[in-house]
C-alpha cells in the first residue's frame, strides 16, 4: 500500500501527522541532509573568511542561496548520488562540489568538507537542529502550558479544597496552590534544561585535527575550531573527543524532558482523580461521544492520550540517553541508528502536550462538591485545635483528638464543638478553637 496516514505504521505519522508534521523540519532525513549541507557551506565560507583560499563572489551567493533555499528537490539528488556514493555525508559533500563547479568555482571544490570526517558534520548538524528544535518548538510550547497553569492557579488562588495524603482526607488545601506546585516544578526543570550546553564536535577524524594540522601545522586549528563551532554556529564545542561528540549533554538534555514528562504525567493523574471525585466537570462538544455503550458518560479521554504518549516518549529517551554516551573505543555505528529516532520521542512529547491543554481548556470547576467534601471531613481540623492546645500547655492533646476522630466513620461540626466545650480551657480559647472550620484552615502561601 501507498504511505498514507491512513497506512503508516508508526502512529507519529499517521494518526498523529497533523499535529507534529512540523517536525520533520528538524528530524527527517530531509531535515539531516539540509543541516549537513548548512554545516558544510558554513565551514567552507569560514576557510574561505581565513583566507585558505579565494572564492568568487558568485560562487558564495550561489552556496548561500543552497542553503536558504534547500528544497526536496535538492534532497533527492543528494540521495540519488548516495546510491553511487552508499555513504550519506560524501553524498552531500558531491553534492556542493556541483553547485561549485555551477557557479564557476570548481578550482575551490576541494575545500569542501576539508580536513573533516563526517562524524564532525553529524555531530554539528544533529545538536543544531535540536537546538533550533528545542528553541522554537519544544521549549515555547513548555513555557506557553506553564503559563496556562499559573492563570488557572491565579483563578482558583482562593478556592478551598479537602487534601488527601495516602489517598485519606487531610490538612485542606487552595486549588491554585496545588496547581503552582506543578507551575513551581516545571519553573526549576526549564532552568535546569537551560544551564544544558548543545554541545559538539568537530576536530578530524579521532578528535584531534590531524589532518588539518600536517597540511598547515602553523593554523591555531583549535582556535579556528572553537570559532567556527561556537560563533558560526552557536554550539558548543567539547576540546576533548574521540571520533564523536560523547553525548553527555544530549542526554541531559533527554534525561530533564523525562523528568519533565514524568512531573506531566502526575498532573494528567491528579486532574483524572479530581474527576472521578467530581471536583471537575468537563465542558462537552456537540456531536463528540463519550462512551459507545454509555451515552452518560464524558471520559477524561485528553489525560488519558496525554500520560499515554508522555509514558512512550520516556521509555524512547530512557534508552537514547542510556544508549549514546556507550560507544567502543574511538566510534562505533550504534550512535548513528540512534540519533535517526530523536524526533520520535519528541513528537510524542508534544502530541501529550497539546492532548494535556486541551483537556485543561474543557475543565469546569464544581466548587460546589469541593466545599461538601470540606463539610464532610470535619476530622481534619483535629491537627489545627490540637495544636493550639499544644501552645496552651494542655496535657495530652494528641492524644485526646485521637481519641475523638481517628478512625470513626463520621466526624460532624457538633462533634468537634462539643469535644471544644469539653475542654478545661477559658472562654477565649474554646473561641478562637470553634472559629476553625475545613474552610478556613488552609494555611499560607507565598504570593502569586
Amino acid at each position: 500500500m501507498e504511505l498514507t496516514n491512513l497506512t503508516a505504521i508508526s502512529p507519529v505519522d499517521g494518526r498523529y501527522r497533523k499535529q507534529v508534521a512540523h517536525l520533520d523540519e528538524y528530524f527527517s532525513e530531509y531535515a539531516l541532509m539540509k543541516y549537513r549541507v548548512i554545516v558544510e557551506i558554513e565551514y567552507f565560507l569560514f576557510l574561505a573568511d581565513k583566507k585558505f583560499f579565494k572564492l568568487n563572489a558568485k560562487a558564495r551567493l550561489q552556496l548561500r542561496k543552497v542553503a536558504e533555499d534547500f528544497s526536496l528537490d535538492d534532497a533527492q539528488q543528494i540521495k540519488d548520488i548516495e546510491r553511487i556514493t552508499n555513504h550519506d555525508v560524501k553524498a552531500v559533500e558531491y553534492f556542493l562540489k556541483q553547485q561549485l563547479d555551477k557557479a564557476g568555482a570548481a578550482d575551490a571544490k576541494e575545500w569542501i568538507h576539508f580536513g573533516l570526517t563526517s562524524q564532525d558534520i553529524n555531530n554539528t548538524s544533529i545538536p543544531l537542529s535540536w537546538k533550533n528544535c528545542m528553541e522554537h518548538d519544544y521549549l515555547p510550547m513548555l513555557i506557553n502550558l506553564q503559563n496556562n497553569l499559573f492563570q488557572l492557579a491565579s483563578k482558583w488562588k482562593d478556592i478551598s479544597m479537602l487534601a488527601r495524603t495516602h489517598g485519606q482526607p487531610a490538612s485542606p488545601t487552595k486549588l491554585g496552590k496545588e496547581v503552582m506546585v506543578y507551575v513551581e516544578r516545571l519553573e526549576n526543570q526549564v532552568q535546569l534544561f537551560s544551564y544544558i550546553p548543545y554541545a559538539a564536535k568537530f576536530g578530524g577524524a579521532t578528535g584531534n585535527f590531524n589532518a588539518h594540522k600536517i597540511a598547515f601545522p602553523k593554523k591555531d586549528w583549535i582556535t579556528l575550531g572553537n570559532e567556527f563551532v561556537e560563533n558560526v554556529l552557536g554550539l558548543q564545542r567539547m576540546q576533548f573527543t574521540t571520533q564523536i561528540e560523547h553525548y553527555d549533554n544530549l542526554a541531559a538534555h533527554f534525561d530533564t524532558i523525562k523528568r519533565i514528562n514524568n512531573i506531566l504525567i502526575d498532573l494528567c493523574r491528579d486532574i483524572w482523580t479530581y474527576i472521578s471525585m467530581d471536583y471537575f466537570k468537563q465542558k462537552v462538544k456537540k456531536g463528540e461521544v463519550g462512551s459507545s455503550a454509555m451515552p452518560h458518560k464524558v471520559n477524561p479521554i485528553d489525560f488519558e492520550n496525554a500520560e499515554g504518549n508522555f509514558g512512550v516518549a520516556n521509555a524512547m529517551l530512557e534508552h537514547i540517553s542510556g544508549k549514546l554516551p556507550v560507544s567502543r573505543l574511538q566510534r562505533d555505528l550504534t550512535d548513528s541508528t540512534v540519533l535517526r529516532n530523536l524526533g520520535v520521542p519528541v513528537a510524542h512529547t508534544l502530541i501529550a502536550i497539546k492532548s494535556l491543554e486541551k483537556g485543561l481548556e474543557k475543565l469546569v470547576l464544581n466548587e460546589a462538591k469541593l466545599k461538601e467534601d470540606l463539610e464532610n471531613n470535619w476530622a481534619v481540623v483535629a491537627e489545627a485545635i490540637q495544636t493550639i492546645l499544644r501552645r496552651e500547655n494542655y496535657p495530652n492533646p494528641y492524644e485526646a483528638l485521637k481519641d475523638l476522630t481517628r478512625g470513626k466513620t463520621s466526624i460532624t461540626k457538633a462533634d468537634i464543638h462539643n469535644f471544644i466545650a469539653s475542654l478545661k480551657v477559658n472562654a477565649e480559647i474554646k473561641k478562637e478553637l470553634k472559629s476553625i472550620t475545613p474552610h478556613n484552615y488552609t494555611g499560607i502561601n507565598p504570593a502569586y
